[in-house]
């Protein structure tokens, strides 16, 4: 950040400047007046010639030939609209301006100064994710993101800083999300996403552990076992752990379960090959889990986390799990398997019951991308959950609005029981009917009495197309809204 107003910076080839909705035409944003006199350039006229309305999003061109007096750089001022100024608007108003500026040598932008402090974090996330990218190619990316972006903002003092540094750790987390969701999966095996967990852990001061396969079957975990049986890379159960500054004993801890399937290809119960091109990101709720971690430290959360990732992958192959098959999950409950497509309410139960058992957890939530039916109720823009807590329901709601990452929650209908029934294990893995709903009651059987909250993410796994902060492809979707909820004062208060 910088006191400066855009133009007097230099290093940059880009100026941005907010535009409002006005009664007569559009509003200017700090920094226009000024501009427009040491250059001359008549912002409102290019505006008018344009018919601008200000909306959230639309962005203006000017050109500015020569550079400028106080900049010979300066080559564009993009004139951004921003709407009514909320806290989306400024995300979105971020995002449209990344989109402009990819491959410049860098932007000054005072746009999140038409608001209060709360504008900064949306403008800062929507600018880093809405850049986002990612390529496989000899010859290096098609585009990259701006080199640099300065906000020229009068408040620079420490308090400021501090929303700045958890700005970048937000948008951070929701850009290590779509990478672990993106990286294809002949480089992304179990241990492969372990390793990125591992690495992550010693970066940001957590504590990691991994169970691999042998341990897993020596301690139970049946599911996670199950399903990777037919897969060469072996399964494996990752750990973290974020510990807050000047915790003790009596500091209460969450436990986020992501579903870590590093590709799913339906198993014995194949899926049809157009169906299998986005699973290289199944693992989207795993690698939510490691990057929320990651970022706890960075958004102060003042209650101790652990972070499970149940991961595998589920293959064909001549130890593939069969229709049929009766799986033991950690603590005993069992599952009979009629579809092998219904992999990871398997894998996370394993997760789930073992954190009941062993982590006493003031609040449970898992995240994964569970149930196409989920898709098929929402479209592709919003999440679905379901909680057994009324508090925990209310903050995971309010997180996702904050974040724009909205959830909608769904009802665990007890009468829908009867359709997990099995002629010999605890439960049917694939009980059908009300798909999403009968997924979380299968998982609700493994979290006792724990409040709990289950984030069925099927829906926003990817993104169709580019929109806003969403570019098109694997959405690493969840990362920014728990963030919100565990960066809160009191992430726990009423649970």
């Amino acid at each position: 950040m910088s006191g400066a107003l855009p133009h007097a910076l230099r290093g940059v080839d880009v100026v941005a400047l907010p535009v409002l909705p006005g009664d007569d035409g559009v509003l200017l944003g700090p920094g226009a007046d000024a501009l427009g006199d040491r250059t001359g350039l008549d912002l409102l006229g290019s505006c008018e010639i344009v018919k601008a309305t200000g909306k959230t999003g639309e962005v203006t061109s000017v050109l500015v030939p020569g550079g400028s007096p106080d900049n010979p750089d300066l080559a564009l001022v993009l004139l951004v609209g921003v709407g009514d100024a909320r806290p989306i608007d400024l995300r979105r108003a971020g995002a449209a301006l990344a989109r402009h500026v990819l491959d410049r040598q860098g932007v000054a932008t005072t746009i999140p100064s038409v608001t209060g402090p709360e504008g900064l974090e949306p403008f800062v996330v929507g600018t880093m994710l809405g850049s986002f990218g990612f390529h496989w190619r000899s010859s290096g990316p098609r585009q990259q993101p701006a080199a640099q972006v300065v906000i020229g903002d009068s408040r620079t003092d420490d308090a400021t800083d501090a929303m700045l540094r958890r700005a970048v750790a937000v948008g951070g987390a929701g850009w290590r999300a779509r990478v672990l969701a993106t990286v294809p999966a002949n480089l992304k095996s179990p241990s492969w996403l372990a390793e990125q967990a591992v690495a992550l852990a010693q970066e940001t001061g957590l504590k990691a552990e991994v169970w691999d396969e042998s341990k897993l079957d020596k301690d139970g975990f049946g599911g996670i076992v199950g399903v990777g049986r037919g897969s060469a890379n072996p399964s494996c159960l990752i750990r973290l752990d974020y510990t807050p500054p000047g915790a003790s004993s009596k500091t209460p801890r969450v436990v986020l379960v992501g579903k870590g399937i590093t590709f799913d290809s339906g198993g014995l119960s194949i899926k049809p090959a157009e169906s299998m091109t986005t699973m290289k990101r199944d693992m989207t709720g795993g690698g939510v889990v490691i990057s929320v971690l990651g970022a706890l430290a960075a958004v102060g959360c003042p209650v101790k986390v652990t972070g499970l990732v149940a991961a595998a992958e589920n293959a064909v192959g001549g130890d593939s799990m069969r229709p049929g098959d009766v799986l033991r999950h950690y603590g005993g409950r069992t599952s009979e398997v009629t579809n092998t497509d219904a992999e990871g309410r398997l894998v996370m139960a394993d997760a789930l019951a073992y954190a009941v058992d062993k982590l006493d957890p003031a609040a449970l939530v898992d995240v994964a991308t569970l149930t196409g039916s989920m898709k098929v109720a929402l479209g592709q823009q919003v999440a679905g959950y379901f909680a057994n807590n009324e508090a925990l329901a209310s903050a995971i709601f309010e997180a996702g609005e904050e974040s724009g990452e909205p959830f909608w929650r769904f009802p665990l209908v007890s009468d829908y029981e009867e359709k997990l029934a099995s002629k010999v294990a605890d439960a049917d893995n694939a009980a059908g009917g009300a798909g999403s709903i009968t997924a979380a009651l299968f998982l609700q059987h493994f979290v006792g009495s724990v409040p709990w909250a289950h984030l069925d993410i099927a829906s926003v796994g990817d993104s169709p197309t580019e929109s806003f902060e969403w570019t098109a492809g694997p959405t690493g979707f969840g990362a920014r809204a728990l963030l919100a909820w565990l960066g809160s004062p009191d992430p726990l208060e009423g649970i």
